[in-house]
Parts: C-alpha cells; structure tokens; sequence
C-alpha cells in the first residue's frame, strides 16, 4: 500500500515535534543559502500553485522556494482549469496527482482545501484559506527567533480581527509553548470552538477587548489587515477595530525590546501607522523575507515523505573534560592497535586500511 501524503494542511494537524523541526530546516535553509545536497527534493520535482486569491509572497516565496530545492513550478488559477468550469475539486485533484509532485493551494472556503487533501495522491500545501494560514506563521516563529531567541514560554499578543492568520496563531501556542493574548472587539473575537480546542491542548491563550492590556510587556506584537478580500462591511469594520490600531503609545507598552509583526500587505493608517511600520521594532521585512525559507522547508518536509535531513538534528554537545577524555582514549586505542600491527608478520589489507568504517 502507497505511502499516505504528507500533506501541510494545518498547524494544529501536526505534532510540536515535526513543527519544531520544520522551523529549524528553514532556519538551517536561510543559513545556508544555497540548498545543501541533503536538503534537496527528489529531482524534477513539480509544483502545482493554484491561486483562487491574489498574491505576491505566497505565489513569489513558493515559485523561489521550489526553483532553489532544483524543482519547477506551474501557476494555475481557477479560469485557466476546468475546475472554474464545473470539474469537481476531486477530480481535479486526482487528475494533478498524475502530473505533478505536490500542490498549493490559495482559496477561500477550507473544505475545498480538504477535499483536495482526501482525492489527492501527492502532498497539498495550505496557501491560504478562509479558516488559516499556516505557512506564515512558520516564518513568523522562524523571524521572532532570529531577534528574540525560542519563543516557547514568551509572550505574543494579537490586536485586531481574530482572522485565519490569528487561528493559525492559536495553533502555534499549543505547539510551540508560548503565551498568546488575543485583543478584539467582541464582534471580532476568535471562533469558540477554536478557543475550546486551545483549553483542550492546554494552550496559553487569554482574549481580552483591551488592546493596551494585551500589548502590557509583551515580546511580540502582531496585526493584520482589518480588511479582507471579500470583506463588504468596510466602514462597520474600520470603526469598531480603530481602538486596536497598532501606534507607538500602543508599542510604547511592550517590552522595549519587543518586535512588531505585519504578514502584510499592510494599509498604512489603518490598523498600524508610518513610524511603527517603518521603526525599529518593525521586523515585517524580514518576516516577508522568511516566507521564502518556511515554503522550502515545508516543501523538503511535503516532498520527502514526512523526513527532514539528518543534518538539521542538534547533535549532543561534550563538554570539554569529556572531550579531552576521548581524545586520549581515542590515542591510547591507536597506539596498542600499531603494537599489534607490528608483531604481525604478514597484516591483510583490511588490517593495514583500519577495516570498514560503514
């Protein structure tokens, strides 16, 4: 029987474990620079993007992102497929298993991600959908560790619309062991079967309606647009989030040494200003930037069957006195090996070239 896929569907379908590692390959990716031989995916590889939204850092980030692993991709949208014409989701899928390696999916409704995901026999990646947004908030954990250090047992706090990036948030909390603070306004707040979900993992999330009270001496802080494609309420919406507008005097609260985060595109004015957009505390570049790290080292994971290279493991460290000590027993070893040697009259090759060493 085949392999089921490894699909990237969501953060809260997965162990803390493989999310760990899945941060630390991108980590080790951006470190890199150019893709180590170990961390490449099966040569020729295919990636299907299919974009039933607009995009600039999924569709760039994920078309890089393969380019680099030494595979290809092909952009697809639902006009220029039968699926736009009437083909089912299932079909569709089963059909793409057949051509391609994997797939990337940007839609709106989360079932049609998941239908995709049953019918399909190659893995299938959450670009976006309605419901989540789990392939940024790998580069978002990856960029708040680059400047803070691991984030498990920090503090983020949320302010605005509890969106799909903000369920992808909660999942985060509950595997990766951080305080999260959700500030909405009571018609904003986040999905109370998320919430359960959360208290049923254990997860440290607190939701409040006080942005200033989530901001208090926070390591993170983070928003996102308070309009959405397809949103049509655009002033009721505009005038119930401007209390949770990220400012400096709501900065000003965090930690000093806090960074602020944006998964962008941003509307200046709106939910975040000029100066903290453009400050010190701002780290939105380089979480974009990070987009790029987290789509290869999701695809790595997607595209090798659920492993990540051997390389990428943090190996036991020896401390120095131990180090020392098998140095010389490594020597002493080496010294009655050439003894014995020497009174052999007649050392085999395999002798004289130390064995086989696996």
């Amino acid at each position: 029987m085949p392999l089921k896929p490894s699909h990237f569907l969501d953060l809260d379908a997965l162990d803390a474990q493989t999310l760990r590692a899945i941060v630390d390959t991108a980590a080790a990716l951006k470190k890199a620079r150019k893709t180590p031989k170990a961390f490449a995916v099966p040569e020729g590889a295919v990636l299907a993007m299919i974009f039933e939204k607009p995009s600039t850092r999924t569709r760039v980030s994920f078309e890089m992102a393969i380019n680099q692993l030494g595979g290809g991709a092909i952009v697809l949208n639902s006009q220029d497929m039968q699926l736009g014409r009437g083909e089912t989701i299932a079909d569709t899928a089963r059909v793409l298993s057949r051509y391609v390696d994997a797939i990337m999916l940007r839609t709106g409704p989360h079932e049609g991600l998941m239908t995709f995901a049953e019918h399909a026999e190659i893995p299938v990646i959450n670009g976006l959908t309605a419901r989540s947004h789990p392939c940024q908030i790998v580069a978002d954990i990856l960029t708040f560790e680059e400047h803070k250090g691991p984030i498990q047992g920090r503090v983020v706090a949320w302010l605005g619309d509890a969106n799909n990036v903000a369920t992808s948030w909660v999942h985060a909390a509950a595997r990766f062991g951080f305080t999260l603070r959700l500030a909405s306004p009571p018609d904003f707040g986040p999905d109370p079967d998320l919430l359960g979900w959360a208290r049923a993992e254990g997860a440290a999330v607190e939701v409040v309606e006080d942005a200033r009270a989530a901001a208090k001496g926070a390591d993170c802080v983070v928003t996102d647009t308070w309009v959405s494609m397809g949103d049509k309420d655009v002033e009721a919406r505009k005038s119930a989030l401007e209390p949770f507008r990220v400012d400096e005097a709501l900065m000003s609260l965090a930690n000093p040494d806090a960074v602020f985060m944006h998964c962008l595109p941003a509307h200046r004015g709106d939910e975040v200003t000029n100066a903290v957009m453009d400050g010190h505390q701002s780290v939105v570049w380089d979480e974009a930037e990070n987009r790029l790290h987290a789509q290869k080292a999701i695809l790595v994971w997607c595209l090798n069957d659920g492993r990540l290279p051997a390389e990428n493991k943090p190996s036991r460290k020896t401390s120095p006195a131990k180090k020392s000590t098998t140095k010389k027993a490594a020597t002493k070893k080496a010294t009655v090996k050439k003894k014995v040697r020497a009174k052999k009259s007649t050392p085999n090759k395999r002798a004289a070239t130390g064995g086989d060493k696996g």
